[in-house]
């Protein structure tokens, strides 16, 4: 039986063997037979060519980083969560002189930076690949000072994309797949003051 991970209902099959759609918070999450271990996980993660001088990069990522410099002040502390080995959102706003730390599993490992608040938490290209949705978004809201904001990216489906060809899902890292039911589900769960939904920008506020 495949358990949504973020909710615990039975999920039903959505895509041949390999998704499950969640009938409660409408997650999509990944078959957990399917589920590659720690050792690939990462090497399928260093394959990511997310060059930090990469000007398409720092492109894409540039959502979250503008969204940072115009809620937040340069005495913020603020947290990358899920870094990965470029770390381009800490770069781009420690260039602007923030003050933010990284933290990642695989890549930065500092477990000193969980134990302490911050204004801001960022999260780009993170929360799709969370085996334990649940338990990482009570991390997160636990991180956040009072009024506190979590930004993430990802890219939420809906039932205009076509699945079957949709090029998020092929990635096998990509495990727990958001709807903007997802997120509502998640802020009223844990309760987060407020959520905001801009394409791929999310905003959770504590």
């Amino acid at each position: 039986m495949n358990l949504c991970p973020l909710c615990c209902s039975t999920g039903e099959h959505f895509y041949k063997d390999e998704f499950f759609l969640c009938p409660i918070c409408k997650a999509i999450f990944k078959n957990k037979n399917l589920l590659l271990d720690d050792l690939k996980e990462k090497q399928r993660y260093e394959l990511h060519s997310n060059n930090s001088l990469d000007e398409g990069y720092q492109q894409f990522v540039s959502p979250i980083v503008n969204s940072v410099l115009k809620d937040f002040r340069l005495t913020d502390c603020g947290l990358d969560f899920g870094t990965g080995q470029s770390q381009i959102v800490a770069k781009r706003l420690q260039k602007n002189r923030y003050d933010i730390s990284v933290y990642d599993p695989y890549f930065a490992p500092i477990e000193e930076n969980l134990n302490k608040q911050y204004e801001y938490i960022t999260a780009c290209e993170v929360i799709e690949h969370f085996n334990d949705p649940r338990k990482e978004f009570i991390l997160l809201k636990s991180l956040l000072k009072e009024n506190g904001k979590l930004y993430c990216m990802t890219h939420l489906y809906d039932e205009k994309i076509d699945f079957s060809k949709w090029y998020y899902k092929n990635d096998l890292t990509h495990i727990f797949i958001y709807q903007k039911e997802t997120i509502k589900y998640i802020q009223e769960m844990l309760g987060f003051a407020s959520y905001l939904i801009d394409k791929r920008l999310i905003v959770l506020s504590k």
